[in-house]
């Protein structure tokens, strides 16, 4: 193998399992750290950066950083059941116990003279704002509700997510002089485009829930409700109630919203039913197990056949019972089991399987271009349309995804629209800030804290069942106190801070390989990278995450270290008599709207 090519931000970048995982590329250990000192406002700002809704994200992301976490990897040999760091509910906790940050939000630049009009008020919008807006862009938003925030207010309950952290931090981008028409829905592109705006950002979601044409499903329209509606009127109170008897259909994350939030509306028996198997469920794990909590039964291989009426009055539901069979691709079939029909009684049903983009809006001869899944042709690392001038983010772009990827999706259009109006081309985008810097604080001192708990992953309290359930808007999770958010932070590895070798010093006494607790060390000769993974001293059997290799030293052998299963403990720097270990933090911030996403200066651009 060649020498890896550290200077490659990418490479670091990609042992920061959690901050390669999440699509806004948030530094994760660098805010945890942050907590665990205590510096709540600077692990807010940190994260306000990156990912700009940190008290929602707090509460709601599906945390794909957390599957990632290495501490789910090197724990498998010691716990029966690994967990990650709760890297999301440690981010609640910058939000929850920060200081005023209002100074410490950007002062916008005085207005250039150009306008960018925003459709939808989601978080792909209001980051294309919060990116565009300092840096003196005229942005207006719009939005066919009163009060932006988009789905995140309309869709997610509020035991979930308070209305006073999505007014916070809906807030911070609107204070930064962006203009939110509330209450205008746009209704027409073409009209849009004539009004001359420099450019349009598509960022209205996906906001069309899957309906379920069955037998019966139009006599007893009454109680049958599409899951995002339904979960719409509730927020804005205008759905109070609910049968006793209550059928959820749909495996993801609005069907446990749906579920649970009719458990408060008076629901007594309410049951999800799915056609797939509960581990192949789109909802998060942690979405099924607060479902479960609260009693609520998730029955699976259930494919729905009829709605059951009497006169027009909602009865039950039947359904094929089914199985899975897989065939030698992994593909699967749901076959009939033979078994007779179920049938469940009901008194409403909540359809939430599934959510399609619908675009009405946007006339098919204006100009921009769509694919046969109804969805625009976008440029996916611009997210430019057909049109120069429009682009799309979020949801729009390429179908339902989260609340992180929204942000990453405004990040990027950002930076392509700054790029557009200062004459440069959108495709060349510009690279992260990278750094590396020596932790050394003496012979055996780092100036973090590199000992590796123990601990088992701490549970986030939650409210007292019979309160919770008594209300829509009593808060769930209580969030981690102090004390508690300090012990989990403790459980970080501290991922960024690389173990970096240098060869011209090591003697070959082979310290480090006897020290290093994971044997992820070893001197060995150079091979192809199959034949090296299988030589080391511990295998290196996850293909995903690279092998750190030396170039020759003075026997011809080469250092080879397995970064899967590393902990960063930093004992092989401390043990090496030469130095030829150092541990150093790896900061990768990445570019955003701005004078750094340019490739010329305002002066050069003029000439």
């Amino acid at each position: 193998m060649l020498r890896t090519d550290t200077a490659n931000p990418a490479y670091f970048h990609k042992v920061v399992d959690c901050q390669w995982a999440c699509p806004a590329h948030t530094p994760v250990p660098e805010y945890i750290r942050l907590i665990a000192q205590r510096r709540y406002g600077d692990a807010y700002m940190v994260n306000w950066m990156s990912n700009v809704f940190p008290g929602i994200l707090g509460r709601t992301c599906d945390r794909p950083c957390e599957p990632a976490c290495r501490r789910g990897r090197v724990e498998e040999s010691n716990l029966q059941h690994p967990e990650p760091v709760a890297i999301c509910r440690l981010k609640r906790v910058a939000a929850d116990m920060k200081e005023d940050v209002h100074a410490r939000m950007p002062t916008p630049a005085a207005r250039n003279g150009r306008r960018i009009a925003c459709v939808g008020a989601g978080p792909a919008s209001l980051t294309v704002a919060r990116d565009l807006a300092p840096l003196g862009y005229e942005v207006t938003v719009f939005d066919g509700e009163a009060r932006a925030g988009g789905f995140i207010r309309t869709q997610i309950p509020r035991f979930r997510l308070p209305e006073t952290v999505i007014d916070e931090e809906v807030g911070y981008v609107l204070d930064l002089g962006v203009a939110f028409r509330g209450g205008e829905p746009v209704r027409s592109l073409k009209a849009l485009m004539d009004e001359d705006w420099d450019a349009i950002f598509v960022g209205c979601g996906a906001p069309r829930g899957r309906d379920l044409q069955l037998p019966g499903r139009q006599e007893a329209a009454a109680h049958i409700h599409i899951g995002i509606d339904w979960l719409a009127s509730v927020s804005f109170g205008h759905v109070t109630e609910i049968g006793k008897r209550v059928i959820v259909l749909g495996g993801g994350n609005t069907a446990m919203d749906c579920c649970r939030s009719a458990r408060r509306l008076g629901g007594e028996d309410v049951n999800v039913i799915v056609r797939s198997g509960f581990d192949e469920m789109k909802a998060s794990p942690w979405e099924k197990e607060d479902a479960e909590r609260e009693n609520i039964p998730i029955i699976n291989f259930h494919v729905p056949k009829s709605f059951v009426h009497e006169g027009g009055r909602l009865t039950g539901m039947t359904f094929e019972v089914v199985r899975a069979e897989y065939d030698a691709r992994g593909r699967r079939t749901l076959v009939p089991t033979g078994e007779p029909d179920a049938f469940f009684a009901c008194d409403d049903v909540l359809v939430a399987v599934g959510q399609e983009n619908a675009f009405p809006w946007i006339e098919r001869d204006c100009g921009v271009e769509f694919d046969e899944w109804g969805l625009p042709v976008l440029d996916k690392a611009t997210f430019q349309s057909s049109v120069p001038h429009v682009f799309f983010g979020g949801d729009a772009a390429f179908g339902p995804r989260n609340i992180i990827t929204a942000v990453a999706h405004g990040h990027e259009a950002a930076i392509s629209i700054d790029k557009l109006l200062h004459d440069e081309p959108v495709a060349e985008r510009p690279p992260p800030m990278t750094n590396l810097v020596s932790q050394k604080m003496g012979i055996h001192e780092w100036s973090y804290d590199n000992d590796t708990s123990a601990d088992m992953r701490y549970q986030v309290p939650w409210a007292q069942a019979e309160r919770a359930l008594a209300s829509i808007k009593v808060e769930v999770e209580l969030g981690f106190d102090a004390a508690t958010a300090f012990q989990e932070a403790g459980r970080c590895l501290n991922c960024d801070v690389q173990t970096v070798f240098h060869e011209p010093a090591c003697i070959e006494c082979d310290a480090c390989v006897d020290i290093c607790p994971m044997d992820c060390i070893s001197f060995t000769v150079n091979g192809d990278e199959a034949d090296l993974r299988q030589r080391l001293k511990a295998p290196a059997l996850n293909l995903a995450q690279s092998l750190y290799v030396s170039g020759g030293l003075k026997t011809g052998r080469v250092m080879v270290k397995d970064e899967d299963v590393c902990l960063h403990c930093g004992l092989c720097a401390e043990r090496c008599p030469t130095g030829a270990w150092d541990m150093q933090k790896f900061l990768l911030k990445t570019t955003q709207a701005g004078p750094a996403c340019r490739s010329r200066t305002v002066a050069e651009v003029a000439a």
